[in-house]
């Protein structure tokens, strides 16, 4: 691990924090644990928490052809719901995963176990920021409610998965794509192949990036028995990841034809360059991909907001014709 990540550079900082985010030098210092327990000073989580919710509601929009200054709620009510719950979420992991993140590098400098906050405190901090996010959830109808409803208990589970499977990835990209399902039921009433189909999308996505991530701790779990799919794949991860991102591509696709079929010409041929875009981006990542380097690693698995945000950019001019 290099001295880049491992050694924070402002008191309190986390050691794979960005440096220079807004929480270290511009956050209350009293705030500052709490936004940094929600990985605030980290905001790729949100980005990757959020994009789903995003490709969920514009891709209704172009199943049903009917947009209204509801999806406008939705699209930016999803941003907020995204920091809230990715918030919620990560204190609760960081509750349950005090005595690993101790014994790792990479995540001992996080705020419970570097003292900075006490677990009482991170539950009185957890249920606030899921209180706010079910105020933004009671603005959607009652199938989107129900489908909110029901996702707590993936983020329950997911802090437990890689105690008792190879496979938390699987877990995680089944919390982290929820929003896709909510989003799109959100805008059109019920849920669908379409739904499904990009659901699944999401969660070899998932696969694909926290992959990539888990090598950056895979020594550290070893030593303290923690699983991932970085452990199970080691020197043939190349191999896997390959096939989650054709699968990523493939279901994307799947969800497209059950779409757009309805839709003009130029809509459609808009919203299908979407995957080899979206595609190229997955190939840039194995092509740079080297699972011994954490700066690596860290920069590919960053990357994917640009790589989610592919889809919605021609998504979203797909929907305007």
């Amino acid at each position: 691990m290099s001295q880049q990540q491992t050694k924070p550079e402002v008191k309190g900082q986390v050691s794979d924090a960005v440096r220079g985010n807004w929480v270290d030098n511009w956050a209350p210092a009293l705030a500052r644990p709490y936004l940094r327990l929600s990985r605030a000073d980290r905001p790729i989580g949100t980005w990757l928490l959020l994009i789903p919710c995003w490709w969920g509601v514009l891709m209704g929009v172009l199943a049903t052809d009917d947009a209204s200054l509801n999806d406008l709620w939705i699209f930016v009510s999803c941003a907020l719901g995204a920091f809230l719950m990715r918030g919620a979420g990560c204190t609760w992991n960081d509750i349950t995963d005090r005595k690993f993140d101790g014994a790792v590098e990479r995540t001992r400098s996080r705020p419970i176990p570097s003292g900075q906050v006490s677990v009482a405190q991170a539950v009185v901090w957890m249920v606030i920021q899921a209180l706010c996010g079910a105020l933004i959830l009671f603005s959607y109808n009652w199938a989107a409610i129900q489908l909110g409803i029901l996702s707590l208990g993936l983020v329950m589970i997911y802090p437990f998965a890689k105690r008792f499977t190879w496979w938390p990835q699987v877990f995680l990209g089944l919390a982290f794509n929820w929003g896709a399902l909510l989003a799109y039921v959100a805008h059109t009433g019920a849920l669908d192949a379409v739904a499904l189909s990009l659901y699944a999308a999401g969660i070899a996505w998932t696969l694909f990036y926290d992959t990539i991530y888990a090598h950056q701790d895979k020594e550290d779990d070893a030593m303290i028995g923690v699983k991932s799919t970085a452990r199970l794949f080691g020197n043939t991860t190349r191999y896997w990841l390959i096939g989650f991102g054709v699968m990523s591509v493939g279901l994307v696709t799947v969800a497209l034809l059950g779409a757009v079929g309805n839709r003009s010409t130029l809509s459609q041929i808009i919203a299908f360059s979407a995957l080899p875009a979206f595609g190229a981006h997955l190939v840039w990542q194995l092509r740079n991909l080297n699972i011994n380097s954490p700066e690596v690693l860290l920069t590919l698995f960053r990357s994917n907001r640009d790589a989610g945000l592919i889809p919605v950019l021609f998504f979203a001019a797909a929907m305007l014709l």
